[in-house]
């Protein structure tokens, strides 16, 4: 049995640094409840539903600067992938190829796609089929996966190893797709809305087990048994979604079979989630996953830097713990691990972190609601509310934050819209803050995006958001300026703060780019805003500006190191020192956003068209349809 500790209420600083300490807002009586009770059990971890306020976090959050105190680098994750990449088998070597500018822009971490054998050619790899093939035998329908071949996928590690970048593999462990051949099986339907109400047979009578068709048998032919004996038949799985007997979709659990109890309680249970349910508690499977760690690790030869554990609240919470301690304990306990934990519930997500022993990550979902729920309400939204509830206010150690993903993206399952224009001012609050979380790049934000129906000649391809030219330099702003002791404006002044501006800034850290740090000011308004805040008065007399370029002009800091920084209608600025190490770097910085070639294709063509018509030749070809007057017309 697990012992699960209490959580603690976090308390707020109320020490002054440079003049008066910021007014907070209290929590609600529920946020300063005592613990919720010892929980010994996986399956009692259920939700209390405390709330913690965004004003709870710690202001001003001192960073130690005495005794030569190293200030660690910047940590940054970067999406490797969006859902609609085209099938151009063509990926692991298109990230080799940007492993050295995404580390250029501070990337430490890479989390890729599914690289293991999907139902087909062209599947993003969560339709998983096959474990221990990564992209190296012929099955189902080729050799290749959609994103390359494995010996590109080892080089890629390789590549990123070399400019200490990190790969993350995107290990999906809840279910398995496209059988090889189906079986006879005993099962009983269940209500697909409540897991845990069995239906009537088709014939009607008592709610018992009756015969289906399942596709629940692997032989994997092309691998045979190189890697893993393990054939996995009905037994190895809980349930299914498809009778081939009767030709019907729905949820059937397997006789014998229960689903586990530990897992999420939406839909009453919510151990099934797709294709064939594996089950984790099948001696035969546990020992199966387990290699296939050690496994995974000595392929890609010892340099893999973790994994992103997918659909986690649909498997059983102990088998996730022991997972973990078999990593520990027998492949790499250096391995950075996040789950996939969808819930918009983060007492309870702290609670399941706490179970893990805070061996594990997860993502902040509670975080990128607020950013959609703020953004979406325009000059409404109240931007001190941000960070209420979300899961960085409570474990900022194990959170990893996020603006977009390929899960929230439009046309997705959890789509989560967040505006446009707010998308800067997202990057800008969990790349540059203290204590914030690991935060993650989405891979359509830097490269842009096939969207939600990528035409045959690409035709429709989405730029980035403001051209590619604001979130390469918030990276940049980050792993250079965005180090020590932070003070918070989000609740400054008498009446509560500014619902439409907030701010905050970073005092720099001796050890990293000789001190120098920054301002950070954004607003939701139609309307210019500004914010007077302190950047620490070793900057007295400095010059700063506006790293963003979104705002003209110059701030001078005052001998006690206060500035008014302002910013433009919706939009953020970063103030830097003028001067300050790294600034002619970033300053003269161009990110070039073009990973699929498409102005060196329309560069190409118009020297062919040019050439045809200087020559009063037909030029004899059809220009393709790459949408760059699209990428100009958005540029800036």
């Amino acid at each position: 049995m697990s012992v699960f500790l209490g959580l603690h209420q976090r308390q707020s600083s109320t020490s002054s640094i440079a003049g008066k300490p910021e007014t907070r807002h209290e929590a609600s009586s529920d946020s300063a409840a005592a613990p919720p009770p010892v929980v010994k059990n996986s399956s009692q971890l259920r939700p209390h539903r405390q709330r913690r306020l965004g004003s709870t976090m710690p202001s001003p959050l001192i960073v130690r600067e005495d005794g030569g105190a190293v200030c660690p680098e910047n940590r940054t994750m970067m999406q490797g992938f969006e859902w609609y990449l085209p099938a151009d088998f063509a990926h692991w070597r298109r990230l080799a190829g940007a492993v050295p500018s995404l580390a250029a822009l501070g990337v430490t971490t890479l989390w890729i796609p599914p690289a293991c054998k999907a139902a087909w050619p062209r599947g993003n790899g969560y339709d998983v089929y096959d474990l221990f093939d990564l992209g190296e035998f012929d099955q189902k329908g080729a050799r290749h996966t959609k994103w390359g071949h494995k010996a590109e996928l080892q080089h890629l590690v390789e590549a990123a190893a070399a400019h200490d970048v990190a790969i993350i593999f995107d290990a999906v462990l809840n279910h398995k797709a496209a059988a090889d051949f189906s079986e006879s099986a005993l099962a009983t339907r269940i209500d697909p809305e409540n897991r845990t109400r069995p239906l009537p047979p088709p014939d009607g009578g008592a709610n018992e087990p009756y015969e289906i068709e399942a596709w629940t048998g692997y032989t994997f032919p092309g691998r045979g048994g190189t890697y893993s004996p393990l054939k996995w038949r009905k037994e190895h799985f809980t349930g299914i979604d498809y009778d081939s007997k009767r030709g019907e979709k729905g949820v059937w659990r397997f006789a014998g079979k229960q689903w586990a109890l530990d897992v999420d309680e939406e839909l009453g249970n919510y151990d099934y989630l797709m294709f064939a349910d594996i089950d984790h508690r099948h001696p035969a499977v546990r020992r199966d996953l387990f290699h296939w760690a050690a496994w995974l690790a000595g392929q890609m030869g010892g340099r893999l830097g973790g994994l992103r554990l997918d659909a986690i609240k649909h498997y059983s919470f102990e088998f996730v713990r022991d997972f973990l301690a078999h990593i520990d304990a027998r492949v790499d306990r250096r391995w950075f691990v996040v789950g996939e934990y969808w819930r918009e519930d983060s007492e309870f997500l702290a609670r399941y972190v706490e179970f893990m022993g805070h061996r594990l990550s997860l993502f902040d979902v509670q975080l990128v609601t607020n950013f959609s729920r703020v953004s979406l309400l325009g000059e409404k939204g109240d931007l001190r509310t941000v960070f209420d509830d979300a899961l960085v206010v409570w474990k900022p150690d194990n959170a990893v934050t996020f603006v977009v993903n390929h899960d929230t993206q439009l046309g997705q399952s959890l789509e989560t819209p967040v505006a446009p224009f707010f998308i800067p001012l997202a990057y800008a609050l969990i790349l540059l803050r203290a204590n914030a979380g690991l935060p993650c790049v989405f891979w359509s934000d830097l490269y842009g995006s096939f969207g939600q129906h990528p035409a045959p000649d690409r035709s429709n391809f989405v730029p980035p958001t403001t051209g590619g030219a604001l979130l390469p330099r918030l990276m940049l702003a980050r792993r250079l300026w965005a180090y020590g002791t932070q003070m918070d404006y989000f609740f400054d002044g008498e009446n509560g703060g500014d619902p439409q501006c907030v701010g905050f800034t970073r005092f720099g850290h001796p050890s990293r780019s000789a001190g120098h740090g920054l301002a950070v000011v954004m607003t939701n308004s139609w309307e210019h805003a500004a914010k007077r805040m302190c950047v620490g008065p070793r900057h007295a007399g400095e010059v700063w500006t506006d790293v963003l370029r979104r705002c003209p002009g110059h701030v001078v800091i005052d001998p006690r190191g206060w500035g008014v920084f302002p910013t433009a209608s919706r939009s953020v600025s970063v103030w830097v020192n003028r001067a300050a190490e790294g600034r002619e770097f970033v300053d003269s910085f161009v990110f070039d956003y073009d990973i699929f070639g498409f102005h060196k294709q329309k560069a190409e063509q118009d020297s062919k068209v040019k050439i045809a018509s200087e020559s009063g030749l037909e030029p004899g070809f059809k220009v393709l349809g790459i949408a760059v007057e699209h990428v100009e017309k958005n540029i800036g």
